[in-house]
């Protein structure tokens, strides 16, 4: 096999990857080099810096800011991680914010300002409480992943290299956003106290489960072999044909442009009211390159 056709990869293993990874669901035209980045979040910044990957997951806040700014990433109608967010905004049960309504003018602590998990939290502030993004203060620890990105000036930066939680527990902020690595001990509690109850309902509403990861390929890759970019999305497909139905429940996995239309349009709205995005982006320039690489495949 010859080394065009093989794809220097990150995906996160999840059910959806696990075949790919696996073997159970493979091309004989095509081998997955798989690397290794844990937590995932730390290929993002490479690939869309420096495009250290022919295909990867990435953050779709990091995503549509690489496409704002011209980085050479194509990004593909393939969501592999997304979940319901409001239970991520936590503070402290005693001495904390009382409700999201207090939450104006208090100090709220983020990994980074542009932190997908942190956009949802603000993006459903915005639309369940009316909250306005700079209407708090953001304290954050990392930059963005892409480096041409500014924070707004109502977000400050860490001098120390205290954890969000300790940040917390010592009153440096009043709330933090955290995601996969949410406390388990009874010292934080939500903000919102009904989060479940909330989320459900704005599924009911919007039909989509708020999206966090979705593909992306380099530029790069895509011009030297596109064919290999359009099959390693053909088996994703396939990958994702495998997965046991969800009776209903909503699905962290997404295929398909007209399917992704809708969700990231909400998202390219909130990321505006943010300050995430320099400019409105259009869904075709989003998606039109990968429109033109995947040709004829279900999208």
């Amino acid at each position: 096999m010859s080394e065009s056709r093989t794809l220097r990869t990150v995906l996160a293993t999840s059910p959806l990857t696990e075949p790919l990874k696996s073997g159970a669901v493979a091309s004989p035209g095509l081998t997955f080099d798989f690397i290794d980045v844990s937590p995932v979040h730390k290929a993002f910044a490479p690939m869309v810096r420096q495009q250290s990957y022919d295909v990867s997951e990435l953050a779709i806040v990091t995503a549509l800011q690489a496409v704002a700014y011209g980085r050479p990433i194509i990004l593909l109608p393939a969501v592999v991680a997304s979940r319901f967010q409001r239970g991520c905004l936590i503070t402290r049960r005693s001495g904390g914010v009382a409700s999201p309504q207090d939450l104006p003018g208090k100090r709220i602590g983020v990994r980074a300002y542009t932190q997908t998990t942190g956009m949802w939290v603000r993006a459903h502030l915005a639309e369940d409480y009316g909250l306005a993004t700079l209407s708090m203060h953001w304290l954050t620890h990392d930059p963005a992943h892409v480096e041409q990105y500014e924070d707004p000036f109502f977000v400050e930066h860490a001098a120390d290299d205290k954890s969000l939680l300790d940040q917390l527990r010592e009153g440096i902020t009043d709330a933090a956003i955290l995601g996969n690595d949410l406390p388990k001990d009874e010292e934080f509690v939500p903000v919102i106290a009904n989060a479940s109850e909330k989320d459900s309902a704005w599924y009911a509403r919007h039909g989509f489960v708020p999206i966090n990861h979705l593909v992306s390929a380099s530029a790069a890759a895509c011009k030297r072999d596109p064919g290999a970019v359009r099959e390693a999305y053909g088996l994703l497909l396939q990958s994702f044909a495998r997965l046991p139905t969800t009776d209903g429940k909503p699905s962290p996995y997404a295929f398909g442009f007209s399917s992704l239309l809708e969700p990231v349009q909400y998202v390219i709205d909130a990321c505006l009211e943010q300050g995430l995005l320099p400019r409105r982006l259009g869904i075709d320039e989003v998606f039109g390159p990968a429109e033109t690489i995947l040709g004829g495949l279900p999208a």
